[in-house]
């Protein structure tokens, strides 16, 4: 079977990461087309990686969408212009990893879903990482082998060293908060009813008027609780962990799994610059799986369906910030959707 000939949208840090992992670490595909409206640097970059073959840069990116010489499509382009994409890779049979978010609002994500379900198959996988990442692999298999009984809470850490001043209240719900929208979602195997956001006096770190850190609390349809802190301007480095708390036991990843030193009378190890470092594994292994299961014609992550359920939470999420009260999340009803 020939390769998979990929087309990547978007080659900022992300999309410029996937490159180099289509290239230089995934087997069975090819990297064939880049679009970005920065053309300078998707030239670069289609420079830098061709190889046997020529990296093709298209400009328009319904147009690489389109092409024929492209077979799959990775998304990382920003969130807003998702929707327009998804439909473009629906209308041409293309399946799609798109990194999250799948929309920017509920509405638009639901619509996603729906335009996906008439054509009556899974075209879309949502790039939620953290479900391939080994250690949170691990605690999902533990959970669902019933060994701490029922799950009962969660709880979660997510702060990155920096974001841009550009990186406003609502965006720490939507592109940070959401990974632990999904976590508690898929580790649970439950939706997310109810949502509180609360914020301490802000760090000095970031400009007036921006609310970080941030303090939320899930509740679950299946009478569990989840909580995150997420800190986008912590200062130190990358940091994630996860606890579950079951009915006999708890389980924590997350810890560290670098050498720990002791000298000079302090003791330590290295944290991560940023996701990329911590997540790398996780995002070779997702890859690898979804270029894998294109072959078979299937999805083997996250769903469209997940994308929209994420964004419903963050919509209510965003809601709650601003008032500080539980806001019941408006999801649509699975089976009705779906059949």
């Amino acid at each position: 079977m020939s390769d998979l000939r990929i087309g990547i949208v978007g080659v900022g840090a992300m999309g410029a990461d996937h490159a180099e992992r289509i290239v230089r670490h995934t087997s069975g595909a090819r990297l064939v087309a880049v679009s970005d409206p920065d053309t300078a640097r998707a030239e670069e970059l289609a420079t830098r990686l061709s190889g046997q073959s020529a990296v093709r840069v298209i400009e328009d990116p319904l147009a690489l969408i389109g092409t024929r010489e492209v077979d799959a499509v990775i998304l990382a382009s920003p969130g807003f212009a998702h929707a327009e994409q998804l439909f473009a890779c629906l209308e041409h049979g293309k399946p799609v990893l798109c990194e999250k978010p799948l929309t920017m609002d509920a509405a638009s994500s639901l619509q996603v879903v729906e335009a996906e379900h008439k054509l009556g198959r899974q075209l879309i996988q949502v790039g939620f990482m953290r479900r391939f990442d080994p250690e949170y692999a691990a605690l999902k298999q533990l959970l669902d082998s019933g060994e701490l009984g029922r799950p009962l809470l969660l709880h979660n850490v997510h702060r990155n060293k920096a974001n841009g001043p550009g990186f406003r209240s609502e965006m720490i719900v939507r592109d940070s908060m959401v990974h632990e929208v999904d976590v508690a979602r898929w580790l649970f195997d439950s939706e997310i009813t109810k949502i509180t956001v609360h914020a301490p006096k802000p760090t000095s770190a970031v400009p007036e008027g921006v609310l970080d850190p941030q303090f939320a609390v899930f509740e679950m349809a299946n009478g569990a609780m989840a909580d995150v802190e997420v800190f986008v301007n912590f200062q130190v480095g990358y940091e994630v962990r996860c606890e579950a708390v079951a009915e006999r036991g708890s389980a924590t990843i997350g810890l560290g799994s670098g050498v720990l030193t002791r000298a000079a009378g302090h003791w330590g190890g290295a944290m991560p610059e940023d996701f990329r470092v911590r997540f790398d594994r996780a995002y070779d292994i997702e890859v690898q799986r979804w270029v894998e299961a294109v072959g078979r014609g299937e999805i083997d992550g996250p769903s469209a369906w997940d994308g929209y359920a994420a964004a419903a939470v963050c919509e209510a999420g965003v809601a709650s910030l601003s008032t500080g009260q539980p806001v019941t999340v408006d999801l649509a009803d699975r089976h009705a959707v779906l059949g």
